[in-house]
C-alpha cells in the first residue's frame, strides 16, 4: 500500500496556448513555475469519483475559465467553466499590491516589506478562499492547491 500512488493528486497542468496566448520570457517564466508549484505539491479530487491522479487542462474560453479534468492518461472525465468577472477584482487588487511589494523591495524598509508582504499574502488568501467557493461542488482542493491554482490564474491573466 505504501508504494500506491496518492490518488487525489494533479499529475500534470497544461495551458490552452490557442486561447491563453504566449507571454513575453518572464511571463511564460511564471507560469511554468506555477504549474511546477502545483504538480509537485497538491490534493485535487472529483467529488463521487474513485479515480486519480488527474491531469489538469486549462483554457479561456468565451471569458470563462475551463478546467478540463482528465485521467493521468489524457482521458476526458469532466470539463467545468468559472466565469471571471468573481475574480476580475482579486486579481487587479493582488496585481496592485504586488506592483507595490516590488517597489518596496527596491526602496522601502524592512518594516514596509513586511507590511506589504502580509498584505500580498492575505489578498492571496481571500483568492484561494474564492476559487474553493467557485469550484464547491465540482473539485475538491486544499487550500494549498487553490492557492497555487490563483497563482496560475494571476500569471495567465498576462497576454502576451
Amino acid at each position: 500500500m505504501a508504494s500506491e500512488p496518492k490518488r487525489s493528486r494533479l499529475v500534470a497542468v497544461t495551458l490552452d496556448e490557442a486561447s491563453i496566448g504566449r507571454g513575453n520570457p518572464d511571463q511564460e517564466h511564471e507560469r511554468a513555475i506555477a504549474i511546477y508549484d502545483i504538480v509537485e505539491a497538491n490534493s485535487f479530487a472529483l467529488p463521487n469519483y474513485d479515480g486519480g491522479p488527474y491531469a489538469l487542462h486549462i483554457a479561456l474560453i468565451e471569458k470563462r475559465l475551463c478546467f478540463e479534468v482528465r485521467t493521468e492518461s489524457g482521458a476526458p472525465l469532466v470539463t467545468h467553466q468559472l466565469s471571471l468577472s468573481p475574480f476580475r477584482k482579486a486579481i487587479r487588487d493582488y496585481e496592485l499590491i504586488c506592483d507595490s511589494y516590488y517597489q518596496a523591495i527596491r526602496s522601502g524598509s524592512p518594516s514596509q516589506i513586511e507590511a506589504i508582504d502580509m498584505g500580498r499574502r492575505g489578498m492571496h488568501n481571500e483568492a484561494a478562499e474564492l476559487l474553493m467557493e467557485r469550484l464547491e461542488g465540482k473539485i475538491l482542493v486544499d487550500f494549498d492547491t487553490a492557492r497555487r491554482i490563483f497563482t496560475l490564474i494571476f500569471a495567465l491573466h498576462w497576454r502576451g
